[in-house]
C-alpha cells in the first residue's frame, strides 16, 4: 500500500540500470545504465547550468480554458516498494497525477489530469519534460557521455530513443502504451544556450493553444465534470535499435517514406487513410495499402487507432533542378548592384521575393554557403538540365565577381564582399576550388584550374590540415586528378600528400576531434570519413580502413529510425533556423540539407564496409530532403520542426531561400553512382 510517510527511494532498478530520484519530487534527475555508467542520459544542472530545475524530467504544463500553469513540486507524494506516485495541483479544479513502478525490465510512468471541478475543462496544451542530455561539449564527452534524442510524435504510436552519440552500449526508449503524443516543443533555445545545446525535449499530448496546425492537427482535449485523460508510457534499455524498434511494435510498415510523384508507397497496416483530399489511398489486399499523390509535398497518413505519420511525394530530380534554377536565375540575383556586384547570388524572401540586403549577418552574405547557387547552375549545365547559353554567362559573371570580391590577393577567402574585416574561413575554400574546378572541366582553361589549386594549397598554409572541412577531401582528390591529366603530376602528388597526412592526424586524434563553429555535429564525422576513404583509397593502408569502421557509427547515430519522412536517418541539426533563416528560430531542423553529407559519405564508403543498407539509406536521406522545395522552384533554407520553440510557433518552413541547394547539388553529383 503506498504512504505519504513511507521515504522516498534513492532510485527505481529496472533492467541493467536504474532512475535516480529526485527525493522532494520523486522525479528522476538521472537515467544510468549499469553497462556505462558513465553515460548520461539526462541532463545535469551541475554540467549544464542552463537546466533549471523546473525543467526536470516528468514536470510540465497545462494550458486550459481556465488558465494555465507548470508542475514540479507534488501537494502529495506517495511510495510503497518500487512504485512513486505524485499528485499535483497546477490550477484549482485541476489535478495531475504521477505514478512510477518498476514492471520488471521497463519504468512504466503515467500522467494522468483530471478535472475535478463542477464544470468541463478544455485542455489546449500539456506538455511533459524530458530533458535528454543531447548537447555537445566537445566530441570526447559527447561520444563518451551525451545522447542523441530521437523523437517520433506519432500518436498513439508515439516514442522517443535516447541513443549514445558514439552508435555503442545500450539504448534508453520511451515507448507510449496509453493515450497519444502529437508533437512535441524545444524550451531555452536563445543566445545563452547558442548551437551546441539542442534544449529541453517536451512531448506534447497537445500544444493546440500554441500551434494548433503542427504535426497534422492539434486537438482540443475536453473533460467533463469528474473526466480525466491520460498518457502512459515504458521506459527501457534495449541493444539495438532493432531491438528498440521491435519493441514499439510498430502499427505499419512502409516501402518507403518518400517517393517520386506517381511512384505508389506501399502501407501495410489495419487500415490508413489520409486528411489530404490530394492523396488516393487504394486498398489492395487485406492489411496492405497503396498510396499516391500526383503533387509534390508532404502528406498525412493516419493507421489504425490513433497512429499517424508523414510521408512525402517529391518530383523527379532532374525536374526539381530546372526549376530550382529557373527560380535562381529569376529571384536570386543581385541585380540593382553596381559592377561585378550584380553577378552575386543572394537569399530571398519566397513570400514575397524581396532580396536580402547585404547587413553583417556572415549567413546572410554573397558568398559562403550561398556558393551552392553558381555551383548547382554550373551542374545543371553539365547535366543537360539548363540552357548554356543562357547560364554560361551569368557563371563567367560570378567568376570574376568571385574573384574580385571573395577572394583576397592570397587566394585566401572572404565571407563576402562586405566582409573583409572577418578572418578567413576554411569552410568556403573547397567550394571556390569546386566552381573554379568546374569550370576548367567545361572550357579547358588553365586559369580556372590554377585557381582551383591555388585555392587548395593555400587552405593547408592557413592550416587546413586540422579542419574537417565540407566536401574538402572529395574536392582536393578532384583537384589533384585533373593537376595530374595537365601534366601537373608532382604538384598533384604533394597534394595527396598533404591529404593523407592530415588524415593520419585525425587517426591520431581518435575521439579528440577539434571544435569547428559548433563544438561536435554530423558536418564535423561525415568529412572526417570521407577524408580517411580517400586517405583509404590513396594508400590502401588497413590503418585507414579500421579508423573508417570504427567512426561509422558516430555517424549513423545522428540519424534515428522514425517512420517519417522528415526525420528517417535524418542527422539533428538544430541551430540554422536561427543563422539562417528569416524568422530567427532556435530548434530541430528537419530535413536539413546538411543531411545529405551522411549520404553521400556513405555511397563513397569503400567495398568492404558499403551494404545495400547503406545505399538505401542514403537515398532515404537525398529524397527526404526534396521537401524543402516547391513546385515553382522556391525553396526553405529550414523548417524549424518543434511545435513551438520557446512558445513561439513553429513546425514551420522559414520564408527564406538561402543556402538548401547544396542538397541538389550533392544528389546531382552522386546521381547515379554505383
Amino acid at each position: 500500500m503506498l504512504s505519504t510517510e513511507a521515504r522516498i527511494p534513492e532510485s527505481l532498478r529496472f533492467g541493467a540500470g536504474h532512475a535516480v530520484l529526485d527525493p522532494v519530487t520523486g522525479a528522476p534527475t538521472q537515467f544510468l545504465d549499469d553497462l556505462a555508467p558513465v553515460r548520461r542520459f539526462l541532463l545535469d544542472q551541475a554540467t549544464t547550468p542552463w537546466h533549471s530545475l523546473e525543467h526536470q524530467w516528468g514536470s510540465g504544463h497545462l494550458v486550459t480554458d481556465r488558465g494555465a500553469a507548470r508542475w514540479l513540486a507534488p501537494a502529495e507524494l506517495r511510495a510503497a516498494d518500487d512504485t512513486v506516485e505524485a499528485v499535483h495541483a497546477p490550477l484549482p479544479g485541476i489535478r495531475v497525477e504521477v505514478r512510477r513502478s518498476v514492471d520488471g525490465t521497463v519504468l512504466r510512468e503515467s500522467y494522468t489530469v483530471v478535472n475535478s471541478a463542477d464544470e468541463p475543462l478544455a485542455v489546449t496544451s500539456l506538455g511533459i519534460q524530458t530533458p535528454f542530455a543531447d548537447w555537445y561539449r566537445d566530441a570526447q564527452t559527447s561520444l563518451e557521455q551525451a545522447v542523441h534524442a530521437h523523437v517520433f510524435t506519432g500518436g498513439t504510436w508515439a516514442w522517443a530513443l535516447a541513443q549514445p552519440m558514439s552508435g555503442e552500449e545500450r539504448c534508453l526508449g520511451l515507448i507510449v502504451r496509453e493515450g497519444a503524443v502529437r508533437g512535441y516543443s524545444v524550451e531555452s533555445r536563445n543566445q545563452a544556450s547558442l548551437s551546441d545545446v539542442r534544449g529541453h525535449l517536451v512531448l506534447q499530448v497537445t500544444d493546440h493553444a500554441r500551434n494548433s496546425d503542427a504535426f497534422g492537427g492539434q486537438p482540443v482535449l475536453r473533460l467533463a465534470p469528474g473526466e480525466s485523460t491520460s498518457v502512459a508510457w515504458e521506459l527501457g534499455w534495449h541493444e539495438s535499435i532493432d531491438a528498440f524498434i521491435a519493441a514499439t511494435r510498430p502499427p505499419a510498415v512502409f516501402s518507403a517514406y518518400a517517393a517520386e510523384t506517381g511512384t505508389p508507397i506501399v502501407v501495410e497496416a489495419t487500415s490508413v487513410s489520409s486528411p489530404d483530399p490530394e492523396v488516393k489511398v487504394e486498398r489492395e489486399t487485406e492489411g496492405r495499402y497503396r498510396v499516391e499523390a500526383s503533387a509534390h509535398g508532404t502528406r498525412t497518413l493516419e493507421i489504425g487507432d490513433g497512429a499517424r505519420t508523414e510521408i512525402l511525394f517529391h518530383l523527379p530530380l532532374e525536374e526539381v533542378v530546372r526549376r530550382r534554377v529557373a527560380y535562381i536565375t529569376r529571384h536570386q540575383r543581385a541585380t540593382g548592384r553596381p559592377g561585378l556586384l550584380a553577378h552575386a547570388f543572394v537569399p530571398v524572401n519566397t513570400r514575397t521575393g524581396l532580396t536580402s540586403a547585404t547587413n553583417g549577418w556572415s549567413d546572410w552574405t554573397d558568398g559562403s554557403e550561398r556558393i551552392a547557387m553558381p555551383l548547382l547552375l554550373q551542374a545543371a549545365v553539365a547535366h543537360g538540365l539548363a540552357d548554356a547559353a543562357e547560364i554560361d554567362p551569368l557563371l563567367d559573371g560570378w567568376s570574376r565577381f568571385a574573384v574580385r570580391h571573395l577572394l583576397d590577393e592570397t587566394d585566401a577567402p572572404r565571407r563576402g564582399s562586405q566582409s573583409w574585416h572577418i578572418e578567413p574561413r576554411l569552410y568556403d575554400m573547397p567550394w571556390l576550388a569546386r566552381f573554379f574546378l568546374d569550370r576548367h572541366r567545361t572550357h579547358d582553361r588553365e586559369e580556372d584550374l590554377e585557381r582551383a589549386a591555388r585555392i587548395i594549397e593555400r587552405r593547408f598554409d592557413l592550416g587546413g590540415s586540422a579542419h574537417l572541412s565540407i566536401d574538402v577531401s572529395p574536392a582536393t582528390a578532384a583537384v589533384c586528378d585533373s593537376l595530374e591529366a595537365a601534366g601537373q603530376t608532382s604538384r598533384a602528388g604533394r597534394l595527396r600528400d598533404r591529404l593523407v597526412d592530415s588524415a593520419r592526424e585525425f587517426v591520431r586524434m581518435g575521439r579528440r576531434l577539434p571544435a569547428h563553429e559548433v563544438n561536435y555535429e554530423q558536418a564535423i564525422v561525415a568529412p572526417l570519413l570521407d577524408l580517411l576513404s580517400d586517405a583509404y583509397t590513396l594508400t590502401g593502408e588497413a590503418l585507414f580502413h579500421d579508423a573508417i569502421e570504427e567512426r561509422l557509427p558516430w555517424l549513423l547515430a545522428f540519424g534515428g529510425p522514425q517512420p517519417h519522412a522528415r526525420l528517417h536517418g535524418i542527422a539533428i541539426r538544430h541551430w540554422d533556423g536561427y543563422w539562417f533563416g528569416e524568422n530567427r528560430l532556435w530548434g530541430d531542423v528537419f530535413p536539413h540539407y546538411w543531411s545529405v553529407l551522411t549520404a553521400t559519405t556513405l555511397l563513397r564508403l569503400p567495398a568492404t564496409l558499403r551494404t545495400g543498407d547503406t545505399d538505401r539509406l542514403a537515398e532515404a536521406i537525398m529524397r527526404a530532403n526534396m521537401a524543402n522545395y516547391d513546385e515553382d522552384g522556391s525553396a526553405t533554407c529550414a523548417f524549424v520542426m518543434p511545435s513551438t520553440v520557446d512558445g513561439r510557433a513553429a513546425h514551420t518552413a522559414d520564408p527564406l531561400a538561402n543556402d538548401q541547394d547544396w542538397h541538389l547539388l550533392l544528389w546531382l553529383r552522386h546521381h547515379g553512382a554505383g
